[in-house]
């Protein structure tokens, strides 16, 4: 017989170890975790470079598992955890390497994805799985962990940290004048088809230099292909309108980055979401993801959504027949999105978006909230 939800639950788990863009996705979640429950120790099973962006978040203790590590890192971290008994651990990663990290973990109840939903048989580890919810934004699904635990104020806030520091690293960059952040590469991982054109991007600042007076920041890793396009990039705009930042920033750095710009333009990757969270206007590029899943949540009227058009040419169906979540892994699915459209989306999106002073008020540095 399995034990009843947690009515009033004093130390909570989560376990999320990636990615950048998924974490951010979830800091709504735990903030409504802290409104219900204010005293409750909350706990959360990180991955090493998403902790390098959201380390200082308030109220969370943060545990560490760098994937790299494998069986060694995971019997590590049952070591530093056998003392500890969480009243409920929230599965919110749907990969067998999670779940078979899970194992390791005590808890009076586990709650994971219902079978829709879950991946790898994460089904199979938990006890509780959250009720249907067809269609949902990946930011919703982690909402329902809370709704299923009785939360009822799902209220977005996010409220990132951002130290001083990474302030200082951002104008160190940008300088003082107005501008875009434009991340152009996702991850590289393979089968990973959401990168836009050089020459795309570089009609992007051009416009944004001539008609707003605004400069572009590239951001993004340091892995050869991301040099080599921000080079590209840069190679084919004015002198002055684009200051080449990829591989030169700390997470955090671009995070701040991010905070101050007018702006952000990317594809489905990390800063898609870290704007998101920082309430930064944000115009994403969508082909090969389904934006109404993976889109930047308070930013969807402005993706630039060419996924239909995706499925359509080479899945060869239409939107609805494909299951949710179904990727267009075609190299070309990107050559879909015209600069002419982002051009439009990038004017709209400025002209009703007002600029915002930065706020300064939190006790690690500048956050925006609801």
């Amino acid at each position: 017989m399995k034990s009843p939800l947690p009515v009033n639950p004093e130390h909570i788990a989560i376990l999320r170890l990636s990615a950048l863009g998924d974490v951010c996705n979830l800091v709504p979640t735990v903030r409504a975790l802290q409104r219900q429950w204010p005293n409750a120790r909350i706990t959360w099973i990180i991955g090493k470079g998403e902790y390098s962006l959201l380390a200082g978040l308030s109220g969370v203790e943060f545990i560490v598992y760098d994937k790299a590590t494998g069986l060694a890192g995971m019997r590590a971290l049952w070591r530093e955890l056998s003392a500890t008994r969480f009243d409920v651990l929230l599965h919110m990663q749907q990969a067998i390497r999670a779940s078979i990290l899970s194992l390791g973990l005590k808890a009076e109840v586990r709650i994971g994805y219902d079978k829709a939903r879950a991946k790898d048989a994460q089904h199979w580890f938990t006890q509780y799985q959250l009720a249907p919810h067809p269609r949902a934004h990946v930011l919703e699904s982690f909402m329902d962990f809370a709704r299923l635990l009785g939360v009822e104020d799902d209220t977005l806030e996010w409220n990132m940290p951002v130290p001083g520091i990474a302030y200082e690293e951002a104008l160190s960059l940008s300088g003082e004048a107005p501008y875009l952040v434009i991340n152009p590469c996702s991850s590289a991982r393979i089968g990973n088809k959401r990168n836009w054109s050089v020459e795309g991007y570089a009609s992007v600042v051009e416009h944004a230099w001539i008609h707003h007076g605004l400069k572009s920041v590239l951001t993004g890793g340091g892995n050869p292909r991301e040099r080599e396009m921000g080079d590209q990039i840069e190679a084919l705009c004015q002198p002055g309108s684009v200051i080449n930042a990829i591989g030169g920033t700390s997470l955090k750095g671009v995070l701040a980055l991010i905070d101050q710009a007018r702006a952000v333009i990317a594809p489905d990757t990390g800063p898609v979401h870290m704007a998101n969270a920082m309430r930064t206007p944000t115009l994403g590029l969508y082909a090969s993801n389904d934006p109404n899943r993976t889109g930047p949540y308070l930013w969807r009227d402005f993706v630039v959504n060419a996924y239909p058009d995706a499925v359509r040419a080479y899945l060869h169906k239409r939107v609805e027949e494909v299951s949710w979540g179904q990727r267009v892994r075609h190299p070309d699915a990107m050559e879909l999105i015209s600069a002419e459209h982002v051009i439009a989306k990038l004017d709209s999106l400025l002209a009703d978006s007002v600029p915002q002073p930065p706020d300064h008020s939190s006790e690690t540095g500048s956050a925006h909230e609801s």
